[in-house]
């Protein structure tokens, strides 16, 4: 393994075992102290430890035997050793910590604990393991069925807080999935990071004028394609530019308004970014957060690998 190799696997483990702690925190903290649940096959486990008095840590790796199986045809073998060294730390973790009660406030557990948990599996998830089976569970049947990941992952919940509310009783139950509300909430902002970045699509005859207000109103790169424009009963086509570009969530309203200087009937498709990565764009927000832009980024040829 190359030094490079062994740095990027090295920060990994770390941040999976940042995410062990901060899941088991959330666990033996808030939500087990007072017997709130969490979906997945960590709520299964919190379930079975409390109707059958079972350790929860034996429960926890018990149940997550199951999803596990269902991995090996599901998620890479790399994810899959990941995710068993994920599942036995935690178990492990759970049983050597130990925490004073924090809060009796049943509001308060609800939402720490999930924001705890949520923050740990989002971590761990994000480098490439799963401390939930579940998401192996709603993978193995999307690729057997089609049935959506995020259908069969609220499915499966939905089951488990109904025999939660039958078994225990229903304030639990209504707890609990605030808890695996905010656990799922706070696990997207991990994975997606919190930054929002929005992209447009946009198709003007005036493209010139737009690329050139973006770079220097807006301080953004743009990539130009070449395509074809086609409308109408006869399928006409007209050769066009199409400009593609990022910008922060909280500059949209300034881009629209720009836009709508130039070219009030440009076609524009505006979608949601995840991610972004490098590019005239990470240049112009790392600046600007330490106020220092340059003004170099305004001037920066726009080629296609800008963004």
């Amino acid at each position: 393994m190359s030094k490079p190799s062994f740095i990027s696997s090295a920060k990994e483990y770390l941040q999976i075992f940042l995410g062990i702690i901060l899941a088991s925190i959330g666990l033996k903290a808030f939500l087990l102290p007072n017997g709130f649940l969490d979906g997945g096959a960590t709520g299964i486990a919190i379930l079975l430890s409390r109707v059958f008095e079972i350790n929860i840590s034996l429960a926890l790796l018990l149940c997550s035997i199951p999803f596990l199986i269902i991995g090996v045809y599901t998620i890479s073998r790399r994810i899959l050793i990941k995710s068993i060294i994920a599942i036995t730390l935690l178990s492990i973790s759970i049983v050597l910590e130990s925490f004073p009660v924090i809060t009796e406030d049943k509001l308060l557990i609800a939402i720490f604990g999930g924001l705890f948990l949520g923050a740990g599996i989002g971590l761990s998830i994000r480098n490439g393991a799963v401390l939930d089976g579940s998401e192996i569970l709603g993978v193995f049947i999307y690729d057997r069925f089609g049935i959506k990941i995020g259908n069969t992952i609220l499915i499966f919940n939905i089951i488990l807080f109904s025999i939660t509310a039958a078994l225990l009783t229903t304030e639990i139950a209504l707890y609990s999935i605030l808890t695996y509300i905010v656990t799922a909430k706070v696990i997207d902002l991990v994975i997606e990071g919190f930054e929002d970045f929005v992209g447009f699509t946009i198709v003007s005859r005036k493209s010139d004028l737009i690329e050139k207000a973006l770079i220097n109103e807006m301080g953004v790169g743009a990539t130009i394609y070449k395509g074809a424009s086609g409308y109408g009963s006869s399928g006409k086509q007209n050769e066009t530019r199409i400009i593609h570009t990022v910008i922060n969530r909280i500059d949209i309203r300034k881009t629209y308004r720009v836009l709508n200087e130039i070219d009030s009937d440009a076609f524009v498709v505006e979608f949601d970014i995840n991610n972004v990565k490098g590019g005239v764009l990470r240049r112009y927000f790392d600046k600007k957060k330490q106020n220092k832009l340059a003004h170099s980024i305004l001037e920066t040829p726009q080629n296609p690998g800008d963004i």
